[in-house]
């Protein structure tokens, strides 16, 4: 059996959320909204994936399907059946596999700026900036600047680029790429169910909601869509309150 991711741990609410991080990001990557949470309803548990955070050192094959069982391992180590499942970017296809893996135990999914299931499209010029980003802080910079916008202080890109170098195993992140964008399984997921929520950035230029509208929302039958103004790829940095407003409203009304 796989080792039980780490993870942290916020609230002690009876409906727990199992977040799963982006491609920059880690487990300490959701702080910023964690003073806005409602800990008394939900229970969240943030996951780093392997190479990430406390677990930057472990080895793993770093592809979705490991992912996934990592995150189950999470939940089996909590006693938890049933839960939502919270995903940013990268994340938010681990969260799609994990539920194409159980379907019964998941009951919502919360996308903030996902890769759909069927993965993410490169031109030549695209791909050589991100394929070499694991190697490359000025490409990781590039990337965030890109995807928000190139909107925003140069002070916060730095940070960003400064929390990924610190907190993803550089294989890892490499392994990681091809992973979420190369891999597609969305015929796994086409037509099920359960309540979903893509929340997207209006300055994302590429998975904002044009995308969502092109994949979540034909993929899965129950799916809505929230834009949020003044935002790039990053909400959880770019607008904490908003997106802790928008996550909870939908994860309340869940039957």
């Amino acid at each position: 059996m796989a080792p039980a991711p780490g993870f942290d741990v916020v609230g002690e609410g009876e409906h727990t959320v199992i977040a799963v991080h982006g491609w920059f990001g880690s487990a300490g990557a959701w702080r910023p909204i964690v003073p806005h949470l409602d800990t008394t309803t939900f229970r969240y548990v943030f996951v780093n994936l392997r190479g990430y955070g406390d677990r930057r050192d472990e080895t793993g094959e770093h592809t979705l399907d490991e992912a996934a069982s990592d995150v189950l391992a999470v939940a089996d180590t909590l006693s938890v059946d049933r839960f939502s499942l919270v995903g940013h970017s990268m994340g938010g296809t681990v969260i799609q596999r994990v539920l194409a893996d159980a379907p019964d135990r998941v009951r919502a999914l919360v996308g903030i700026s996902p890769v759909p299931a069927s993965g993410v499209p490169f031109d030549d010029e695209s791909w050589a900036l991100f394929s070499g980003a694991a190697a490359d802080p000025e490409k990781r910079r590039a990337i965030i600047d890109l995807t928000t916008g190139n909107r925003l202080t140069g002070v916060w890109l730095d940070s960003m680029v400064r929390h990924s170098l610190e907190n993803s195993d550089e294989r890892a992140f490499a392994d990681y790429l091809l992973a979420w964008a190369k891999t597609d399984f969305h015929t796994e997921i086409e037509g099920n169910p359960v309540p979903v929520k893509v929340i997207v950035g209006e300055h994302d230029p590429a998975l904002g909601e044009a995308t969502m509208r092109q994949t979540f929302t034909r993929w899965y039958p129950n799916c809505t869509v929230d834009v949020l103004t003044n935002c790039g790829h990053y909400a959880i940095d770019e607008a904490p309150v908003a997106l802790a407003t928008s996550v909870e409203s939908f994860l309340r009304e869940l039957p």
